[in-house]
């Protein structure tokens, strides 16, 4: 296949982007140099099927298509995180737009179209519908359990961990997390609790076998499900903890005396967040408490998440605005007695998962494949850079049905 000139396309982007903080090397070694003296992060350009993805949609799919399929990489995510996150080059007039074009096809030559990537869920069915949901939650968590437990800690705690109690390990911070949960509702002996998303069960256990409650978790994902059953018979409490594979618009009936939705609210969108406060509240007893732990926008010029973590990590995620979980609580008749913002410990969890993954890396290609694994080193650094610069933040929001 004949390859193109990749230096007309370096002549293009010199003229383009006069302040450029980082190296772009090509497949042939052809580079376009940083307008800086520092030794910035260089982005490397393996074939034309590269350039030919950013021409078909030149926006942030064509680049994840390209770096998901490993046509684009960095030589040092690190690195060039600072690029991805603050970087904002000026906007192109209509004829720059041109000789860019044209330049990336005199670099491309003959290129075959290329295919999306094979880990890319694209959008299908009405938003946030139960089956659209369901194969939302699945793309995500059953990749494999043995996949989440080579960066989780050992009780396969899949939400913000917090440091900010005095925790020096990731295990102690996510063990302060589970009974700062289990304190906020104040459980006592015997009473019931609903876990709504609750992943392998380490809430469940917690709240079973420190606080002898008695607990229903429900979840999505069947393999989350089977190993949550297996740990609550291991950890002795399978006698006192259910868990089922269900939608949470699909109980209902039944009364608990506390309520805890760790990590969920993400997936359940504008569209469906004031139904969500009121089954939160007729699911409650009298008196019965809610405690609603979730990531939120902190700024409202910020939009939803774009093309890479909607169609590679998570479908249909959803952060909503703090102010708007507590105008559905209001609307719902949910009294809200505490919030606390936990936005440095999530940093914190990140830079710990980020670690950990990237110590076993051979083993997650192994388990996932290469594509799945860039993705995941890349929403990691990505998403901790949204909570230390305060983009996002975490927010545990305690409320009573009175």
């Amino acid at each position: 296949m004949p390859f193109g000139r990749p230096q007309v396309l370096c002549d293009e982007l010199r003229r383009a982007l006069p302040d450029r903080p980082f190296r772009v090397r090509f497949w042939d070694g052809t580079e376009l140099e940083p307008s800086g003296e520092r030794d910035e992060a260089t982005i490397i350009v393996r074939s034309p099927q590269a350039i030919a993805h950013l021409l078909l949609h030149p926006n942030e799919l064509g680049l994840s298509r390209a770096y998901v399929s490993g046509l684009l990489a960095a030589d040092d995510l690190d690195r060039a995180m600072p690029v991805v996150d603050h970087w904002r080059p000026r906007p192109f007039d209509r004829v720059t737009r041109l000789r860019l074009a044209l330049a990336a096809l005199r670099a491309m030559g003959i290129t075959k179209p290329p295919r999306r990537p094979r880990i890319e869920l694209p959008p299908r069915g009405r938003m946030h519908s139960i089956v659209r949901d369901r194969r939302a939650v699945r793309h995500h968590y059953d990749i494999s359990n043995d996949f989440f437990a080579l960066f989780l800690d050992e009780s396969m705690t899949y939400s913000c961990a917090v440091f900010s109690r005095g925790a020096k390990t990731l295990e102690e911070a996510q063990r302060a997390k589970l009974e700062l949960v289990c304190a906020k509702l104040g459980l006592r002996e015997g009473e019931r609790l609903l876990d709504i998303g609750c992943g392998w069960g380490s809430l469940v256990i917690h709240a079973a076998r420190e606080h002898g409650a008695r607990v229903l978790g429900i979840t999505l994902s069947e393999p989350q499900a089977e190993l949550a059953r297996r740990r609550a018979e291991e950890a002795g409490v399978g006698d006192r903890v259910e868990v089922r594979v269900m939608d949470w618009r699909e109980l209902s009936g039944e009364t608990f005396d506390a309520i805890a939705s760790v990590g969920m609210v993400e997936h359940v969108g504008e569209e469906n967040i004031d139904a969500y406060a009121k089954r939160l509240r007729d699911l409650l007893r009298p008196g019965g408490r809610v405690l609603n732990h979730g990531i939120a926008r902190l700024r409202h010029d910020m939009g939803p998440s774009g093309p890479f973590t909607q169609r590679y990590i998570f479908p249909d995620g959803a952060t909503l605005h703090l102010s708007r979980l507590l105008l559905a609580f209001e609307r719902a008749g949910v009294e809200v007695r505490h919030v606390e913002g936990l936005r440095e410990d999530y940093a914190e969890t990140l830079r710990h998962w980020a670690q950990r993954f990237d110590e076993h890396l051979d083993e997650a290609v192994r388990i996932a494949g290469r594509e799945r694994v860039r993705a995941w080193r890349l929403y990691l650094r990505g998403s901790r850079s949204r909570f230390r610069d305060g983009d996002l933040s975490i927010f545990q929001v305690l409320g009573r049905r009175p």
